[in-house]
């Protein structure tokens, strides 16, 4: 089986004709039916129905055609990470991050890093901090912005700066005004929180524990600004880290006196892995950034 067999049979089986297939990569149609009959012969099933009037893709064609469109894209990939081997300043960063870094600081970092580096591309990936962690573990990210995993298996962490964690309420509720809130003025208070699965959740269980407290909880989502809004439509109350656009939700964020809540934000990447020049580019300037003027205005 030859690369531009692969070629060849992606580019029929998105036309399905054979004539604009055959002018869309340069070839004859006569060789093009040619190719596909071999592929054919050599995957022992037929990859498309053919009559008169027009040709399908059968069942085997489409699942053939997902993992071709998939190999050919690593393989593209590829090509792109040798080609700039020798410019890391225009090279791919595949860069994944939690989801509360997601409406401030990630694209701070990124505008700061492409008005130096212009020609830098990212791949990005927000998830929880499992799937994160996994997806470094596998390769399908060189870096990502986020707090210590659950499993850190091969992976390094590197601090970058602290944020505090927020008692957060609807603007009307009866505490709002206040200047600190002890979490044990809010126990049996409906809670809305995150799913176990992310390092926010984790940590929330820790401090309610440290407080000898259990979080009456309600609603477990998947980001904090969803959270947030569940806040400000009365629902329930959470602990959060600073939302941008905080009156617009209609909530209003105050310390917590006891616990202490903070979390630590770092870069982390796997050690079982060889970053690309381009990924070292930006991890170097990550943390560049932050050892000369810390977290700055990330949590404004």
């Amino acid at each position: 089986m030859e690369l531009n067999q692969l070629i060849y049979f992606r580019s029929l089986a998105k036309t399905l004709q054979f004539t604009e297939a055959a002018r869309e990569i340069s070839i004859s149609q006569s060789a093009l039916s040619r190719s596909i009959g071999k592929l054919e012969e050599e995957l022992g099933h037929p990859l498309f129905n053919r009559d008169k009037k027009k040709i399908t893709l059968t069942d085997t064609g489409q699942r053939f055609l997902m993992r071709v469109e998939g190999g050919l894209e690593e393989i593209e990939e590829g090509r792109e990470e040798i080609r700039n081997l020798d410019d890391p300043d225009s090279g791919i960063i595949r860069l994944s991050f939690i989801h509360s870094l997601g409406g401030h600081v990630l694209p701070m970092l990124i505008s700061e890093f492409k008005e130096k580096y212009p020609r830098a591309r990212f791949n990005l990936d927000q998830n929880s901090s499992a799937a994160l962690a996994k997806g470094l573990m596998e390769g399908k990210s060189d870096l990502c912005l986020g707090t210590t995993m659950v499993n850190m298996e091969d992976l390094v962490w590197s601090y970058l700066y602290s944020e505090e964690l927020f008692l957060t309420l609807p603007a009307n509720d009866a505490l709002a005004g206040r200047s600190a809130i002890s979490l044990k003025e809010i126990e049996n208070r409906p809670f809305i929180t995150l799913k176990p699965n992310y390092s926010l959740r984790v940590q929330t269980n820790q401090i309610f524990s440290l407080a000898a407290l259990q979080p009456k909880i309600i609603f477990e989502g998947d980001d904090t600004n969803t959270a947030a809004s569940l806040v400000g439509a009365r629902l329930g109350i959470s602990l959060l880290p600073r939302i941008i656009g905080a009156d617009a939700l209609r909530i209003v964020q105050v310390p917590v006196s006891f616990p202490t809540c903070k979390r630590e934000i770092g870069i982390i990447w796997s050690t079982s892995r060889r970053l690309s020049p381009a990924a070292l580019h930006f991890l170097q300037f990550i943390m560049d950034r932050f050892k000369k003027s810390g977290p700055r205005e990330l949590g404004s």
